[in-house]
């Protein structure tokens, strides 16, 4: 009879130690997460698409008809200022101031013939002026044939990359056809669109002509190592977008840059006491945003919220909460309204350190 009043003692020990156990394990498993909104001086990253222009992107085009005769640079090629790049066979324009030449200079001989004679008075002065007229558009038409003949040669205007041919070596050229396109990229053009409202916080924050240093991510989502400064906005508002184009120049002493690239600007805005709450403490119900608000007697409480800005894993919040609420950060789903629930609060600092944050 002890024995078995010793093993049903036993049972009834373990029955408890287990009981006790799970509850404890339970509570613990219940134990939520929550923190508090933190106030914060922070910046905001807005992103705009781009696209990249040299600062000189030219048509180089024929000014004579001709056959092209040499082409002395080549697709890709970096030229100088004045360096030759097109000749288009010269012999005609060559001949033409030949021509010219002698002509002015048979009119440079009878206008001397007939000042000399003006000067003895054996002509009349009407000769004199008429011997001038005709030197004078002799002298004009030789230098109009120097001129055709300097447009047979295509120089470089400028310091640039010389774009794919249009032509090729034989081709008879009629003027005015494209020979190839010439960049300069010493510096480059970037446009992106702005909404009307970011406009108008931009003007209100540039009110001092202060400009604004953006960045560039490049097609490959990498950093372009040089700065840029937004320096002009065009003049209208597209009607149809409701944006108006900004412009931002960027160095580009590697040459790294191309006319016709794309990209995306960013653009850094300091926010000043930011009131920051982890993304993942909201969620969504028709479109708007909520939050779980644990009150003075552990209740959960949605509460909606107003979103101001979006940073990488946090939200500003405009409206709806203060730095003493508390707000449920994880088990989300796990709960329900005005369910009492167990929590730990942790300090919202800590928290956003594991959300690899980098605010200022």
């Amino acid at each position: 009879m002890k024995r078995i009043l010793m093993i049903m003692s036993l049972c009834a020990f373990a029955f408890f130690t287990s009981c006790k156990t799970e509850k404890e394990e339970k509570e613990k498993e219940t134990e939520f997460l929550v923190t508090n909104p933190v106030k914060m001086d922070t910046t905001l990253t807005k992103e705009y698409v781009c696209q990249i222009h040299s600062i000189q992107h030219i048509e180089l085009r024929a000014q004579e008809r001709g056959y092209l005769e040499k082409i002395y640079v080549d697709e890709g090629q970096a030229v100088k200022k004045g360096q030759l790049m097109f000749q288009i066979m010269p012999k005609l324009y060559e001949a033409e101031m030949k021509k010219a030449e002698a002509e002015a200079k048979f009119a440079e001989i009878e206008y001397q013939n007939t000042k000399s004679l003006a000067d003895r008075n054996v002509v009349a002065p009407n000769e004199l002026a008429m011997a001038k007229a005709k030197l004078d558009k002799a002298n004009a038409e030789l230098s109009l044939a120097k001129v055709h003949l300097q447009f047979t040669e295509i120089r470089a205007p400028f310091d640039g990359i010389v774009d794919r041919f249009h032509v090729r070596l034989g081709s008879l050229i009629e003027e005015g056809e494209l020979l190839t396109n010439l960049s300069d990229n010493s510096k480059m053009w970037v446009y992106y669109n702005v909404p009307e409202a970011e406009y108008l916080e931009y003007k209100a924050e540039t009110k001092d002509n202060k400009k604004i240093n953006v960045d560039l991510i490049m097609a490959n989502n990498k950093k372009f190592g040089h700065g840029g400064v937004v320096e002009t906005i065009e003049a209208d508002f597209d009607n149809e977008t409701g944006n108006i184009p900004f412009r931002a120049t960027f160095p580009n002493p590697d040459r790294l840059l191309r006319h016709g690239e794309t990209g995306n600007i960013l653009v850094s805005i300091p926010i000043k006491n930011a009131m920051l709450i982890p993304q993942k403490a909201t969620f969504e119900v028709l479109d708007k945003k909520y939050v779980y608000v644990i009150d003075k007697d552990h209740k959960i409480k949605s509460r909606e919220i107003t979103i101001e800005a979006e940073l990488p894993h946090l939200f500003v919040i405009k409206d709806g909460l203060s730095t003493d609420d508390k707000i449920l950060l994880e088990g989300l789903r796990l709960v329900k309204e005005n369910e009492k629930i167990e929590y730990k609060l942790q300090d919202p600092k800590q928290v956003m350190s594991h959300l690899e944050l980098y605010a200022e």
